[in-house]
């Protein structure tokens, strides 16, 4: 009895024994299972991953500068830095991934030009013909717009980790309100009337400058001109940078350009008209021509309206080479920021193991 019950205890023992290491060698393989799964675990790939994403507003102070033909010099890339006006906006951005984003903005400022402020006097060639054109304008530039910003670095994880600093490009699409006004001069073309109103800002567009609306005839250099829109698109692009302040705020400061479809952000693009289109609309013949104020006249003509009209030679009448403007080239402005931008939501997932 005694030897049967230690036969027994003995395979008892060698049953418990290995059920206990087999127990243990499948939990050792489980384990190594998982730490293989979390060694090899790198989380979401897509570039529009949702952890990457969150929301920001940004509030902008811009400077704007002005390039068209009310230039220095006829040059895409010449303005006169005196007239840089300030500009306001406010944006929201999305962040979509690591490094896309896009932001829509409303931006509030001024354009504005002067032929007899930016003329250079020493250049024979364009200051002269710039000082005796002596056109000049305003406009308040109102702007929306939506762009694509793309960062240089990678925003890792979420919005707490993100990176330091980055470089940026963005794209976009714009509508701005395109209404150039001018300022009234003191007199009339015949040096005697006043204007009851001179000094004040008017609006061009509808006055038709280069004979917009008014009764052109076929031959006539600027015939089949239309008014201009005063709403109008443009391509805004650029490159900025951005730093980031702390866990919730970014400074960022960039260049950009609004690449325009309109000649008429100045009101000046083609050849001067027969004065006598306008009829006995003055003011409008006032703001076309506007040589009078600083030169004496040294042509005479009788306009298609039976009066006669003292201009300087080369401006103020119909003549294929009697520019006004260069209807060659559109207008461009360029907007440099500062901006201060505030993350409002994020989302992040936690990663999950299985």
């Amino acid at each position: 009895m005694e030897m049967r019950r230690l036969i027994y205890l003995v395979l008892a023992g060698v049953l418990l024994f290995g059920s206990v290491d087999l127990y243990g060698q499948m939990n050792r393989r489980s384990i190594k299972r998982n730490n293989k799964r979390i060694s090899s675990f790198r989380g979401k790939k897509s570039w529009f991953s949702k952890e990457k994403r969150y929301n920001a507003i940004g509030f902008n102070v811009s400077a704007l500068n002005y390039y068209g033909d009310l230039a220095p010099r006829p040059s895409r890339f010449s303005t006169d830095i005196s007239f840089t006006r300030p500009a306001l906006g406010i944006s929201f951005t999305h962040r979509f991934g690591p490094r896309y984003s896009l932001t829509g903005m409303f931006m509030y400022g001024t354009l504005k030009g002067s032929d007899k402020a930016s003329a250079s006097k020493g250049d024979a060639e364009n200051g002269v013909f710039r000082y005796d054109r002596n056109l000049s304008f305003r406009n308040r530039i109102k702007e929306l717009s939506v762009v694509a910003t793309f960062d240089l670095f990678d925003n890792n994880s979420t919005y707490i980790s993100r990176v330091k600093w980055t470089p940026y490009a963005f794209i976009g699409i714009a509508l701005f309100t395109n209404n150039p006004k001018g300022q009234v001069p003191e007199y009339e073309l015949d040096g005697v009337t006043k204007f009851p109103n001179h000094g004040k800002w008017v609006e061009l567009q509808p006055l038709g400058t280069e004979g917009q609306g008014h009764n052109l005839q076929k031959g006539d250099v600027n015939y089949g001109i239309k008014k201009y829109h005063k709403i109008q698109p443009a391509i805004p692009f650029g490159i900025g940078a951005r730093y980031r302040f702390n866990e919730v705020i970014d400074f960022s400061a960039e260049i950009g350009f609004r690449y325009t479809f309109t000649d008429y952000i100045d009101d000046v693009s083609k050849n001067y008209v027969d004065l006598g289109v306008f009829g006995n609309n003055e003011l409008a013949k006032a703001m076309s021509y506007r040589s009078n104020e600083v030169v004496a006249p040294t042509y005479s003509y009788v306009g298609v309206d039976g009066k006669t009209y003292n201009v300087l030679a080369g401006y103020g009448s119909e003549f294929k080479e009697n520019w006004r403007g260069n209807k060659n080239n559109r207008d461009i402005y360029m907007v440099t920021t500062i901006k201060a931008t505030y993350i409002i939501g994020k989302t992040f997932h936690r990663a999950k193991f299985r």
